[in-house]
């Protein structure tokens, strides 16, 4: 875009969809948006300029003003010859839009309902009852979850007067469902923002850094731990040897359950009602899986040291460990959601520092009483 002159993009602009020329439109800088908009079509120029004001990630941001309306008094048979003589319809469409004399949508009617329909009926009559309008300003990921929600195939987006201005289509949320979920992968990795291929390595270097300093404190937490029981250590070399499978098997232990509990808030699974009884099926599952895992490890690390007492030791940090591992898990993002912060950007780093300190401090504690 940057090669391009406003006219040039202007051009382009004419032959797309309107949301997909939103996408170039809001990524052009803004000085170069005005020229580009005044080569428009007035009715394009309008429409642009009022998704414009509404925020990046804002539904407005996504909809597209190609759609159907009709009267609210207007039959079957009148919608299906304006269907007929329309020459300024939308290439795909699969619902219609009622509205009232002051633009206010009554509801949606699926094209299927209205063929089958006899011709003298009401199209309002065949509204879906069930009709659900995204306000302007929503955040396009609360859109995608409505849509999977309600099982929507279209939305009619309304501003603050409950106006129709445009429609979100299911093809628009797909690419917000990939976009998002690429951004919590993201985040999982501890990276605040997308990359680019083309970003150079001073910006990618800002955009790693902050999570790789706050992992090198809490690395260092854990290490102070270890430090603690550094004679512990001395007497018993197997301890050392041992120490990263109790810390791994919390760390993913932590990371399975961390993964459920974002993926619950994101599609707002998750509230108040549900989380106590989240929170106790994540502990006692946790709980299992240590005494599952305390088990089989005991066994290999007798086999291995023979030396009961530290297969007893290593078994016990391992049911500590993959309990609390369960706990942090959850509670956490849960925390860390009511502060209004991402978790999905925050929580791996505080959840496997805990895993690591617990279970450093399990494993060497019960042994510092033994050895």
């Amino acid at each position: 875009l940057e090669q391009l002159s406003p006219d040039t993009i202007s051009s382009i602009i004419k032959e797309l969809e309107s949301d997909d020329a939103f996408q170039i439109i809001e990524n052009v800088p803004e000085e170069f948006q005005n020229q580009i908009l005044n080569n428009l079509p007035q009715k394009d120029q309008n429409f642009f300029r009022l998704g414009l004001k509404y925020p990046k990630d804002s539904a407005a941001r996504i909809m597209q003003r190609e759609f159907v309306i009709i009267d609210l008094d207007w039959t079957v048979g009148q919608t299906m010859d304006f269907l007929r003589d329309s020459t300024d319809l939308p290439e795909r469409f699969l619902e219609i839009f009622v509205v009232d004399k002051d633009r206010k949508p009554i509801g949606n009617a699926s094209i299927s309902n209205i063929l089958r329909s006899d011709p003298n009926i009401k199209v309002k009559d065949l509204v879906a009852e069930n009709k659900t309008f995204i306000p302007a300003d929503l955040d396009k990921e609360k859109v995608g979850n409505i849509f999977t929600q309600y099982n929507l195939v279209s939305a009619g987006v309304v501003d603050k007067e409950q106006k129709l201005i445009g429609v979100i289509t299911g093809d628009d949320v797909v690419t917000i469902v990939k976009e998002e979920a690429v951004e919590d992968a993201l985040r999982l990795g501890g990276i605040g923002a997308a990359e680019d291929i083309s970003d150079n390595p001073i910006e990618t270097s800002k955009n790693r850094f902050l999570w790789l300093f706050i992992n090198l404190i809490t690395a260092v937490l854990a290490s102070f731990v270890i430090g603690i029981f550094e004679n512990t250590i001395q007497k018993v070399i197997a301890l050392a040897v041992l120490m990263p499978i109790v810390a791994s098997m919390g760390g993913n232990a932590a990371t399975q359950t961390l993964t459920v509990t974002i993926q619950l808030i994101a599609s707002q699974q998750l509230n108040v009602k549900n989380v106590m009884k989240i929170i106790n099926r994540e502990v006692v599952t946790g709980l299992l899986n240590g005494l599952i895992f305390a088990a089989i490890t005991g066994v290999f690390v007798y086999f291995w040291f023979h030396d009961l007492k530290i297969a007893i030791l290593i078994g016990a940090a391992m049911i500590v460990n993959l309990t609390v591992a369960g706990l942090a898990g959850i509670a956490i993002p849960v925390t860390l959601n009511k502060m209004k912060i991402d978790p999905a950007i925050s929580a791996t780093v505080f959840v496997t520092t805990v895993t690591d300190v617990v279970g450093f401090f399990a494993f060497l504690g019960i042994a510092s009483l033994f050895v």
